[in-house]
This record gives structure tokens, sequence and C-alpha cells, in this order.
């Protein structure tokens, strides 16, 4: 039976079950904390730095970049639940953090102003449009200054494919199951999801649909946009171990320049 998915899933799904379906990997500190060094590895990142966190949920990255004393990070996503996660947390730490919401495609942001650029956790491909993932690269190149630096950190589609498992479980506590069913096609996976409560039963049914890219496509992506000197790390992962962990499993790291001619 084919997986019927909502064009605007997006718009709805990041709340307080996302947070717990995906805990494993956007709720623990420690996988953040091996993310952030490697963005700090691979950036030229300075004290002083401005960095747009984009589609970056609950601030997760922006929140350890502040940590670390980077005090120039702007978070950038549509959730108001996962921005008012971020705020509270800014405030109980006193970190100076800006949070927008808005769309990825058009922030409303002033142009130029940002050092480097993340997109961190799959964060391309939910929209059903293909050009949708341009106008996201068009937007942040727009936010960058000249010579600034975008990191996006995404499944390789590659991957994805010589490893999909159609079914997935795995427990929560002591009361939680989360079961996923997955279609894959030529280039998106589409996914059911079922959250299981032991003693209160369903809990909540959703689907949701996200594109891959190989290495090629999304440097040819990039490129297309004016990005320039395009870097691709494949086979990155956080985790310490081989289990599935759904689209966080089999990522890669693509980096580019936007350049100072403009």
């Amino acid at each position: 039976m084919t997986i019927e998915v909502d064009p605007e899933w997006w718009k709805t799904m990041f709340d307080e079950f996302y947070l717990l379906t995906d805990a494993r990997s956007v709720c623990d500190d420690k996988i953040t904390e091996r993310e952030v060094d490697i963005i700090c590895q691979l950036l030229p990142i300075r004290p002083n730095d401005r960095i747009l966190d984009l589609c970056g949920g609950q601030g997760r990255h922006s929140l350890e970049l502040s940590r670390r004393g980077i005090t120039g990070c702007t978070l950038v996503d549509y959730s108001n639940f996962l921005l008012n996660r971020a705020r509270s947390s800014a405030r109980q730490h006193n970190y100076p953090l800006d949070c927008i919401r808005a769309d990825a495609r058009c922030t409303g942001i002033a142009s130029q102003i940002f050092d480097h650029a993340l997109i961190m956790g799959n964060s391309l491909g939910y929209l059903t449009d293909p050009s949708a993932d341009i106008e996201i690269l068009i937007e942040t190149k727009r936010l960058l200054r000249h010579g600034g630096w975008i990191l996006i950190d995404l499944a390789d589609a590659e991957a994805v494919r010589n490893k999909f498992k159609p079914e997935a479980w795995h427990e929560i506590g002591e009361d939680i199951l989360v079961c996923r069913r997955r279609q894959l096609t030529a280039d998106r996976v589409s996914v059911r999801e079922l959250l299981l409560s032991k003693q209160r039963g369903l809990v909540r049914d959703r689907t949701y649909s996200i594109r891959f890219y190989e290495s090629g496509e999304i440097t040819e992506l990039l490129c297309g946009v004016g990005f320039k000197g395009v870097s691709v790390i494949k086979d990155f992962s956080p985790h310490g171990d081989r289990m599935d962990y759904g689209f966080m499993s089999h990522r890669m790291i693509v980096m580019a320049q936007k350049g100072g001619e403009e």
C-alpha cells in the first residue's frame, strides 16, 4: 500500500512528539557535541562570527556553539514549539541567541550579514517541489557575506538505497514504542510513523517524506546557485554504533563557499 503524505507535513510535524521519537539523535547532548566538534573543525569560526542555524529546530547546535563562546548565532525555524524551546534554553543559560520564525525559502533577514550558515539534520528535501531546495540555497547565499561558508548535513542517497530497511522500530523508556514503515522511490523516502503507548495505545499516526541527494547531485545544486569549492565528506555519523537511526544514519557533510565576485 502506498504511503500518502501531505505535501505540507513539515509545518506541523515538529512538536513535542518529534522530540520524543527522534530523541536518540536530536536530544542527546553528546551527539550534538560531536556534531559541533565537526562544524568547528571544518569551518574557520572566530568568536565574533555570525552564524545562521537554518531549519535549526530547538537550536541544539546554536546553543552548543553559544556554550563554546560564539556570541553571534541566529536560529531560524518554522516550528513555534521548537523555537520556544530554544528561547527558554537560551534564557536559562544567558546565551545571546536570536530566534526567528520563518520559511527557509524567504526569511526576511537582511542580506550579507552571516559569516557561516548551517543546515543540519537532513533539513533539505522536505518540500515536494524540487525547486524548493534551490530556493533555500539561493536564500542562504543571499544571507552570507562574500567568502562566507555553508555547511550542510544530510543523508547520503547512495547509502540509503544500499542499506534501505522498509520497517524499523525502537523503544523509548518503559512505555513508548516507535514503529516506522518506509517506501523508497527514485529520490525520496516516504514514512508512516506510529507512536504507541503500552498503556494508552496509539498516540500518533503521521506520515512524512524526504528527498535524498547523492554527493554529485548536491554538488551540482550548490554550483548551480553560485557556490564555489564544494567538498563532500561521506559516511559521517556522530553515533557510536550501527543501529538504525532512520534518516540520521548514513550521512554526509557538504561544504561550499560564497564567491567574492558578486
